[in-house]
């Protein structure tokens, strides 16, 4: 499903149906890959999935800490996890910081900037979500659920 998204409450309602229509892994966390060039609005869809999960904190991207974790109560969600890659070199970096155990917990919904930077561990039924950045106040989104 491709969109063009005009303005933040357009991202927010994009982001609101996306959580309706999300379908829950039974055995594993929900992986949500979030690919596009800087400013192309991965991280406002992920603010935007914040506000609506009630995560009263002002969300940024974790790109120098690389992870950050908001405990929610949504469907059989426990925990939000935001992961920005951008400064990593290698999935090995990744791998040091238990990312074996947190893709294994079904209560855990992850959103991934640069998954590509991961290619190779990345789950095989991850989602993937591509922006483009059309102009100064529009963006393209590309949900593949």
């Amino acid at each position: 499903m491709q969109i063009i998204s005009k303005s933040l409450n357009e991202t927010e309602k994009i982001a609101k149906d996306f959580l309706e229509k999300l379908s829950i892994a039974s055995k594993e966390a929900t992986v949500v890959g979030l690919y596009g060039d800087l400013g192309s609005g991965k991280t406002t869809f992920t603010q935007s999935i914040a506000k609506l999960l009630g995560i009263k904190d002002f969300v940024t991207s974790p790109t120098y800490v690389i992870e950050k974790k908001y405990p929610i109560k949504y469907k059989n969600f426990e925990n939000l996890i935001h992961i920005d890659l951008y400064r990593i070199e290698s999935s090995k970096e990744l791998l040091h910081l238990d990312w074996q155990e947190i893709i294994s917990n079904p209560k855990n919904l992850i959103l991934i900037e640069w998954p590509e930077k991961i290619g190779e561990i990345m789950p095989k039924n991850s989602l993937k979500i591509n922006f483009e950045f059309v102009s100064e106040n529009e963006r393209k989104i590309d949900i593949n659920q």
